[in-house]
């Protein structure tokens, strides 16, 4: 990612929370490369502020596990291994299922009609070849299903689980770019149809297996790109 794609935060009000919205944001998408170091003299340029909200953002971001610090202060994204892998998409299997699960019956007309409003942006950004849209209308996609379930510590805890896993979707941007680009782009909705296809049944299980099987998919791709 380029730094010059931050905005700059001037009110001294939301300056703090403005620079941690922003990098959480940057980190949550994959716009950081695995390992890359990331300085708060750079980030404060690059935000047009001092160094004291970015070092306590990147305080923060240490402290949910996104980011390692070293002793200057500077940040450094985590490495990427087969083994972390596993272990992410194993929790993440095991929270977002259920989240996907409980979301299922409160969601109505409405909430099926947001998500398949979604699904289809999310479509025409892999057709525009706007690999970073793909994948931010991806995550909200799964999330506007989550907080159907109804539940804060979930998403709590899956906003944790996919700031853990930003340096795999570096990984997945990396991958998924050439593919859009090619004449058989693909642009990797197929569970999220089987998932809308559950919900307009009032299946749970089904839209949980639909979730399961995405994250899985995404698992197995990603495994075959780890050192």
């Amino acid at each position: 990612m380029q730094q010059s794609d931050f905005v700059p935060v001037s009110s001294r009000v939301t300056i703090q929370d403005g620079v941690y919205r922003q990098l959480r944001h940057a980190l949550m998408t994959g716009r950081f490369e695995p390992e890359q170091i990331l300085t708060i003299s750079s980030l404060a340029e690059s935000f047009g502020t001092s160094h004291m909200p970015v070092r306590e953002a990147l305080r923060r971001l240490a402290a949910e596990n996104a980011l390692e610090t070293a002793p200057n202060g500077s940040a450094r994204v985590p490495s990427v291994s087969k083994a972390r892998l596993d272990d992410l998409c194993r929790a993440r299997i095991a929270v977002e299922g259920l989240a996907a699960e409980l979301a299922a019956p409160n969601l109505g007309a409405a909430g099926i009609s947001e998500l398949e409003q979604l699904v289809a942006a999310h479509e025409a950004s892999g057709r525009d070849e706007s690999v970073y849209a793909m994948l931010g209308k991806n995550r909200e996609f799964h999330f506007a299903l989550y907080r159907g379930s109804g539940s804060e510590v979930l998403i709590q805890l899956i906003e944790t689980l996919w700031l853990r896993f930003g340096p795999y979707m570096r990984m997945l941007t990396r991958h998924v770019e050439p593919i859009l680009q090619s004449n058989e782009g693909e642009t990797y909705t197929r569970h999220h149809h089987e998932a809308l296809a559950a919900l307009r049944k009032n299946d749970a299980a089904g839209v949980k297996q639909a979730i399961v099987d995405d994250i899985a998919a995404t698992q197995k791709l990603l495994g075959t790109l780890c050192r």
